[in-house]
This record gives structure tokens, sequence and C-alpha cells, in this order.
């Protein structure tokens, strides 16, 4: 929804999303753009809840400009014994960042 190069870096993520996900604030985060192909790592911090925020901060605003289709994607270091127990969950939004469906995958 936005990008503020005059920010220090990170990306802010509407606390609901943050929530849902299962995202923990100042995460390190991996941003895939669907529009350009670029992609670019930085860390969460929290926005307003339900306000459906997605803003690139600093200089990553560069690479990602407000309306652009982006995937969001972070990884949890996980014990090899324990893999086989992971369930990731995948957040689907709208076009105004709301959720609208949430898959917890299953093997």
């Amino acid at each position: 929804t936005e990008a503020d190069v005059n920010y220090i870096g990170s990306i802010t993520i509407d606390e609901e999303l943050i929530e849902d996900a299962n995202i923990s604030e100042w995460e390190k985060i991996e941003v895939l753009n669907i529009t350009n192909g670029s992609r670019l790592e930085t860390y969460v911090i929290l926005g307003e809840k339900g306000s459906g925020e997605i803003c690139i901060n600093g200089a990553a605003a560069h690479l990602v400009n407000p309306g652009d289709l982006v995937i969001l994607v972070t990884y949890k270091a996980i014990e090899e014994g324990k893999i086989g127990e992971h369930v990731p969950t995948i957040i689907h939004v709208n076009e105004r960042n709301k959720i609208v469906d949430i898959d917890n995958h299953t093997r």
C-alpha cells in the first residue's frame, strides 16, 4: 500500500496480518515482488491493526511501488527430526490486504 524512502529500513505490516501469519516484530522477512521481479530482505515492524498496511520503508522503497503485488516469506529453523511435523501457514489477502483465506498446508 505504501513505499517510504524517508524511513530507516524495514517493512510495516498490519498487526492483524502479523498475528495471523505467526510473524514476530523484528523478524527477518523476504519480499518477492511479482510485479517487477525484485527481491529483498528486511525486518518487520508493526502497523496499525486492521489497516491493511504493507509499507516498504527506506532504500528498499526504490524496489517496490504502491500497488505492486508481493509475496512475503518468513522462515523457521526446525530441528531435522521435526521437519515432518511442521505445518506452514499461508495467508491470502484481497486487494485491500484483508484476509480472505488462511491455508495451513498439511502433507
